[in-house]
């Protein structure tokens, strides 16, 4: 069976965004590997303390991690991750979090949509976008 499994990557900073995840999201973490746990055939140079790979769940869904200090692409993501929580209580918690040091897309708004709305960008580059059904 085919799966879809987002890959977010950063410079250096997915052990931050990792904590991050897990205080507003309940980012659940399966593994996380450094450059030293990898084999060095697999990734023979870089710092050993950066992100070699990193798998979180997210209310059951996978996503993966990884640091590419010397990744060539800008720091710019043409995806979101979109969550979608139960209440709006839930989604202002997760966005008291998120907010700092974040660019507001939209602010926290209702829609025709969903009753909570808000998309950001976080201090790590990553867009997100929060809101309930």
């Amino acid at each position: 069976m085919l799966k879809v499994t987002p890959n977010l990557h950063f410079r250096g900073q997915a052990k931050q965004a990792i904590e991050l995840y897990k205080q507003a999201l309940g980012a659940e973490v399966k593994a996380l590997f450094t450059n030293a746990d990898a084999n060095p055939e697999d990734h023979p140079e870089g710092e050993p303390h950066i992100v070699y790979h990193a798998e979180i769940h997210i209310s059951g869904q996978r996503i993966f991690l990884s640091d590419s200090p010397d990744d060539p692409a800008p720091n710019t993501h043409p995806m979101s991750l979109l969550i979608t929580f139960k209440t709006a209580e839930d989604v202002k918690k997760a966005y008291e979090i998120m907010q700092e040091d974040a660019t507001i897309i939209y602010p926290m708004q209702t829609t025709t949509y969903s009753s909570c709305f808000v998309s950001l960008i976080d201090k790590f580059g990553i867009r997100w976008e929060l809101m309930t059904e």
